[in-house]
């Protein structure tokens, strides 16, 4: 009987024992998910499963179950892989079933031999997406994710110091020839040679990959979208409705780590021999894709996926989803406290910029916005913020920066320099050569805060790349899409990212909304200040802030025909009294403003009384430009 933490530690022997109730039938891969399913919903059983996420990779047991928080970045070709398959044994002519799902390599005793010519055999079909961590996730989600894991993990200590030794000098030898790093790309259809001795080099070789030195530099780029980025990289192998996810979706996965070392070896003697007649490596063309696809495991595991799920969010204080009644009962209990709660965090806000208190209400706007639905081309519910009058320096953007990413799950910043627009990578691009997605910085997760600073553009040349930026930056804050460039075409791709624009005067780029900041108070030393203000705030009142923030971009919203036939005339009225300056576009504004005061009251449909507060921000925007317009001429 397998004991309880069998499931954990040896996920594969409880396949095993399903397949061999079940037969080859088909129901034993849906009683296998079944059976995880009921096991993560144990009490807190998730977070007994190791994360990729937060425990290193030398930590982490092949074959266990491990689970990913993690970014599509780019979705592989399908492969093929033998779902079932049948060994003999050639002397006693003995033949058995195995499955082939959640392995990278077929498995079979010392005196069995895999019989191709089997009947019984059943040809499968895998996606394989290429995952990293999200990009920008801020230090306090993983924190978070980290405090509340119970996995038991530690290193390995089963290997001699002489095998050690001896593991680190072939990876070190991998590292300088990388055409010792290809791996197997069609899973166990390649393994059918010798399968006694493959197995005694995987005991061996795996001593290697648990002691690789975490400060290597890698020989491979594993692709972030941002640059500094840490985490692994991982090919996470799906073999069910992996048409449901896409590129740039956000997923946490459960799955089977396979680091198998074997499959370099087996593949580099094959090659060698160039006997195979399933040769994995010839479905692939250049060298290049090899690597890619193929990477080294200890560089890049592999993850054979039992359970995946998008993420609504990656907010670890707020329930994964809002939709089951537990959680209903955790948003209704926070709803109850909102309005003091929405009062602590102006202030905190208001000190942040610098006594400003209409910055900070808009700045709280622009927070809980996100695109809601989308009408033809038009992302409705984007709320672009240009706050000018920043100080022409990286001091005072560098510190809101640092604000939001203490109350945002995932921010970047992106600072908007000449050099950085001509050289940078904005844009994910095709690389046909390694038949690859190559990320940029706009390559990004939902509902990711980015803040663009302008103050630190100098006179000077943009070159084709640079327009290039400046043109993909435009087309994001406006359509909230980046068009991939693919070569021969681009290929458009939807995104949700909250775009925030500090800038002297008014930005280059476009915006829906420009404030200009008012300092009240100009602090002598801007790095104490803002140290001072993080150290005032509780850690639970921040925790709270962060749950406010990602909750109410998650709630619904309404207008009653009363309210629409109310503000329609509303507007009519305002149009009559000064038809040169309100225009359509102040009307989606107001409406848009009228939304995210409600949302931020905990109002999920839109009274009178915001209505009318809502045209009283805009007014006391709007005057404060014009004040500075006259002040500074034509500026703005």
């Amino acid at each position: 009987m397998p004991c309880v933490a069998d499931w954990l530690n040896s996920p594969l022997s409880i396949v095993q024992g399903i397949f061999a109730q079940n037969g080859p039938s088909p129901d034993w891969e849906k009683k296998v998910t079944e059976y995880f399913t009921e096991k993560l919903k144990e009490n807190n059983a998730t977070n007994w499963v190791p994360s990729l996420n937060d425990v290193p990779l030398h930590y982490l047991k092949p074959n266990s179950l491990v689970k990913f928080r993690c970014m599509v970045q780019d979705m592989f070709d399908p492969e093929f892989y033998m779902g079932v398959y049948e060994t003999i044994d050639p002397n006693t002519k003995t033949r058995v079933l195995h499955f082939g799902k959640y392995r990278d390599v077929a498995e079979c005793g010392p005196q069995q031999e895999i019989d191709l010519n089997s009947s019984q055999t059943v040809t499968l079909e895998r996606q394989t997406f290429y995952c990293v961590p999200v990009p920008g996730e801020s230090a306090w989600v993983k924190e978070a994710y980290i405090s509340a894991s119970q996995a038991r993990v530690s290193p390995s200590t089963s290997y001699t110091p002489s095998r050690h030794k001896r593991s680190y000098e072939e990876d070190e030898d991998m590292e300088l020839h990388p055409s010792k790093q290809k791996e197997q790309h069609m899973g166990n259809i390649g393994d059918i040679h010798g399968c006694g001795e493959p197995k005694r080099l995987e005991t061996e070789a795996s001593a290697g990959h648990q002691l690789i030195s975490p400060n290597c530099s890698p020989p491979l780029d594993l692709n972030f979208p941002l640059p500094g980025e840490k985490g692994p990289a991982c090919l996470v192998k799906v073999y069910e409705r992996w048409d449901s996810f896409k590129v740039n979706d956000t997923l946490e996965v459960y799955g089977i780590l396979s680091v198998d070392p074997v499959l370099s070896i087996v593949n580099n003697e094959e090659r060698e021999n160039s006997s195979s007649p399933l040769d994995p490596m010839e479905c692939m063309d250049t060298v290049e894709e090899q690597r890619v696809h193929s990477p080294p495991a200890s560089l890049v595991p592999r993850i054979h996926v039992i359970l995946a799920q998008k993420l609504q969010h990656i907010n670890p204080l707020l329930p994964a989803c809002l939709n089951e009644e537990e959680s209903k009962s955790f948003v209704s209990s926070f709803m109850m406290e909102l309005s003091p709660l929405r009062a602590e965090l102006l202030g905190f806000l208001t000190h942040a910029l610098l006594g400003d208190s209409l910055a900070a209400e808009y700045l709280i706007l622009h927070l809980i916005s996100t695109v809601y639905a989308r009408r033809d081309v038009l992302p409705l519910g984007k709320f672009t913020v240009n706050l000018s009058g920043c100080p022409r320096n990286s001091i005072f953007t560098e510190h809101i920066y640092r604000i939001i990413q203490q109350l945002v799950p995932a921010a970047y910043r992106l600072q908007m320099t000449i050099e950085n627009m001509n050289h940078s990578r904005f844009i994910p691009h095709k690389d046909y050569t390694a038949n690859r997605l190559v990320s940029g910085v706009l390559q990004l997760a939902s509902n990711t805060s980015l803040v663009i600073d302008e103050t630190l553009l100098e006179q000077g040349q943009l070159d084709t790349t640079g327009v290039h930026n400046v043109t993909a930056l435009g087309n994001l804050i406006t359509w909230q899409k980046v068009d991939y460039d693919f070569s021969y075409h681009q290929m458009e791709f939807p995104c949700n990212i909250n775009v925030l624009i500090t800038s002297e005067g008014r930005s280059l780029l476009p915006s829906d909304c420009q404030v200009h900041l008012q300092p009240q108070i100009i602090p002598p030393n801007m790095e104490e200040y803002i140290n001072s203000l993080l150290t005032a705030v509780l850690p639970s009142m921040l925790n709270k802030f962060r749950i406010f923030l990602s909750l109410l971009r998650l709630l619904d919203y309404s207008i009653s025909d009363e309210v629409t036939k109310a503000v329609e005339e509303d507007f009519v009225e305002m149009r009559k009294n000064d038809p040169e300056s309100i225009t359509a576009d102040d009307l989606h504004r107001t409406l848009l403003v009228a939304r995210f005061l409600s949302l931020s009251a905990g109002q999920t449909t839109l009274s009178r009384e915001r209505w009318l507060r809502a045209k009283q921000l805009e007014a006391l925007r709007k005057t404060r430009l014009q004040q500075q317009k006259c002040v500074n001429g034509n500026e703005l």
